[in-house]
């Protein structure tokens, strides 16, 4: 299989604004969100895929030891823990098969849903097999999907959510842009595409923010703490192509502890 074809999602849009919170006001919300249920939704950037350590009963959904969800319940105790996260999960999937975890007493959600709707396996497949020209038509294509379908698809999962949870906080977090523009890469995609496919990534977060606002949710970039370990940095958080290939393009586990982690924790 190729390595486009297992990747689950795509990058990110900063919202400085959760950045500013303070540290005591942190802690209240979370103590909060501990008193009651939290449930973690969402597709592989959630279930921890590329942090090694797959917990034995989670089989191809590849939920990780080092993923932010378990690291934030070993941390805060809540109530009660629905780790349901799967990889490659998208909006519908994770409507039809994960909402089953939330109820009236759940107190908090996260979820990352939307790159594998809009078809960046295939961008991918695109841009490393084929010219710069295929590459950057296939990201102006998800694009599209981007402003056209997934605005639709995402209101219909932030409803179920809600419906589900009608009293909790959700986190809707975003992705990290994969590369450092005029980083230590001296081979693979040329500069065009990368910029391209950051370029798609803002867009699709930035549809990500406004629908999760539209919900009366919150959502979470992971920009910011991902800066400087995008691929080509030296110092990446993320894989490249690898060995599993599952593994390929999403964080490492210093990338959930390091950077997933503290942007949920920003916002609770």
């Amino acid at each position: 299989m190729s390595v486009r074809r297992i990747w689950a999602s795509l990058s990110t849009l900063t919202l400085a604004a959760a950045a500013a919170l303070g540290m005591a006001g942190t802690a209240v919300a979370a103590d909060s969100a501990a008193a009651g249920g939290y449930v973690a939704l969402g597709d592989s950037y959630s279930s921890g895929v590329g942090a090694g350590d797959y917990l034995p009963d989670s089989g191809d959904c590849r939920r990780s030891a080092n993923a932010y969800p378990q690291l934030w319940a070993a941390s805060n105790s809540p109530t009660s823990f629905a780790f349901v996260a799967c990889s490659g999960a998208t909006t519908s999937s994770v409507a039809s098969g994960q909402l089953g975890a939330l109820d009236a007493s759940t107190a908090l959600v996260s979820v990352t849903a939307g790159g594998n709707d809009v078809g960046f396996a295939d961008v991918m497949q695109d841009c490393v097999l084929g010219s710069e020209a295929t590459c950057i038509s296939s990201v102006d294509a998800a694009i599209a999907q981007m402003n056209n379908s997934l605005p639709g698809s995402l209101d219909s999962l932030y409803a179920g959510i809600r419906a589900g949870a009608p009293s909790a906080q959700v986190v809707v977090l975003g992705y990290p842009r994969f590369y450092q523009l005029s980083g230590s890469c001296i081979a693979g995609l040329t500069e065009a595409e990368r910029a391209a496919i950051n370029n798609a990534s803002d867009v699709l977060n930035g549809v990500l923010a406004k629908r999760a606002a539209d919900a009366g949710f919150t959502f979470s970039s992971v920009v910011d703490e991902f800066t400087g370990h995008e691929l080509c940095s030296g110092d990446a958080w993320l894989h490249s192509v690898t060995v599993p290939v599952y593994n390929s393009y999403h964080p490492t586990a210093a990338g959930q502890s390091g950077g997933y982690l503290p942007a949920f924790r920003s916002v609770l």
